[in-house]
């Protein structure tokens, strides 16, 4: 390949601008792992404290309120997810917000799976979001914060009534740690350590409020429920579960990752530092954007663009005359240049999104990694453009 813009000379230190699992913190390395609960069982004294643990400093970092339940469970954000609608939803009629891929993943689960009879799916294209005017506090409601594969975030929870009926179920997985979660408004929150922490993957955050808890235990579903997502047992939660007992066995080395992410959020200031880094990571891109005439936001207005998982489209004429197959393949080559160079890892857009790129811009991740990463944006553009024309 040949292209008239010179390589850039300094690449990001850390490349690693995946959207899930992400960056580890600043600082990162196996030994911050050595005091892992190995080879015990999650049971014993000493592996129900760290897993104890992991909950309270969940609770303090992320300024979860005091008489909400924590609990660590099985299939990261997805698995909390579904527990929380197979256990909870059937007990009224129910909304959903779909502007994502997992958005709608959870209108397949609700309309396919559950069949409930009596279910609203307000929907949006890709970069937009909702007519959230249109949700009925009467109704139970299921919907993401920040919309991993859009880039879209909803702006705050003013749509939701603070005397509804109704519960919400947020999917948080992409906003915990980085967006103002307004929990007045919010029931069930689930996330996984696996985005803004940089932690594993494979276990989710189940957090629960007071009129969850009572939801739980004033209902029951009407089909079977399996082992994963009981939370309740003789019509009373099982406050075990949100103690550190999880309901099947949890990998600890990925809990004392998370304990050392926590750690590190705390020592740089807690929720509103790491909620700072993000805002500033996301100013970044957003001031190179704005001088950058071939690339802009998929988000279509800044007041809804997501400040993590940050996704970008290409604009240039010649680009967007082609096929839609075509803009695909040429978004994937600089995808792949970027990667081959090491300037950049896992930023291709998502694959049910519309083609661009996707780059993640959490606490984790440094805002000088990104301004080196920019001139690498440019070059593989011209790059790539280069060899469209050659072609």
């Amino acid at each position: 390949m040949t292209t008239t813009l010179a390589k850039p000379a300094i690449r990001p230190a850390r490349p690693e601008f995946s959207s899930g699992p992400c960056a580890k913190r600043p600082g990162w390395t196996p030994e911050n792992l050595r005091n892992a609960v190995l080879g015990r069982s999650h049971r014993s004294k000493l592996g129900k404290a760290r897993l104890k643990a992991a909950i309270d400093q969940t609770r303090e970092v992320l300024e979860v309120p005091a008489d909400f339940l924590i609990g660590i469970v099985a299939g990261s954000d997805t698995g909390a997810v579904e527990m929380a609608m197979w256990s909870m939803l059937g007990a009224r009629p129910v909304q959903l917000l779909a502007f994502e891929s997992f958005g709608k993943d959870w209108v397949t689960d609700v309309t396919k799976q559950l069949k409930l009879p009596d279910v609203e799916v307000l929907s949006a294209p890709y970069g937009q979001l909702p007519d959230t005017s249109k949700v009925d506090p009467a109704k139970d409601l299921v919907f993401t914060w920040n919309g991993t594969t859009s880039g879209v975030r909803v702006p705050n929870a003013d749509f939701i009534s603070a005397d509804r009926e109704g519960i919400t179920i947020c999917d948080a997985t992409s906003a915990a740690f980085a967006q103002e979660l307004d929990w007045a408004k919010l029931d069930v929150v689930t996330f996984s350590w696996q985005k803004a922490l940089g932690g594993e993957g494979a276990h989710g955050i189940l957090i629960l409020s007071p009129r969850a808890v009572a939801r739980l235990e004033s209902y029951t579903p009407a089909w079977p429920m399996p082992k994963l997502f009981r939370m309740t047992k003789n019509g009373k939660i099982a406050a075990d579960i949100f103690e550190g007992a999880t309901i099947n066995t949890p990998s600890m080395l990925c809990v004392e990752d998370a304990l050392d992410a926590l750690k590190w959020a705390s020592s740089i200031g807690g929720l509103q530092a790491m909620q700072a880094r993000a805002d500033q990571n996301l100013a970044v891109l957003a001031d190179w954007v704005a001088k950058t005439p071939w690339v802009d936001f998929l988000a279509a207005t800044p007041d809804i663009r997501s400040n993590t998982s940050v996704c970008l489209k290409v604009v240039d004429p010649k680009i967007t005359a082609l096929p839609e197959d075509a803009q695909a393949d040429f978004a994937k080559k600089l995808a792949s240049l970027l990667e081959k160079e090491g300037a950049a890892l896992d930023i291709g857009g998502y694959r049910d999104a519309p083609a661009g790129l996707r780059i993640w811009c959490g606490a984790t991740v440094e805002a000088s990694d990104l301004e080196a990463l920019t001139p690498w944006l440019d070059w593989a553009f011209a790059t790539v453009s280069a060899e469209l024309v050659a072609a």
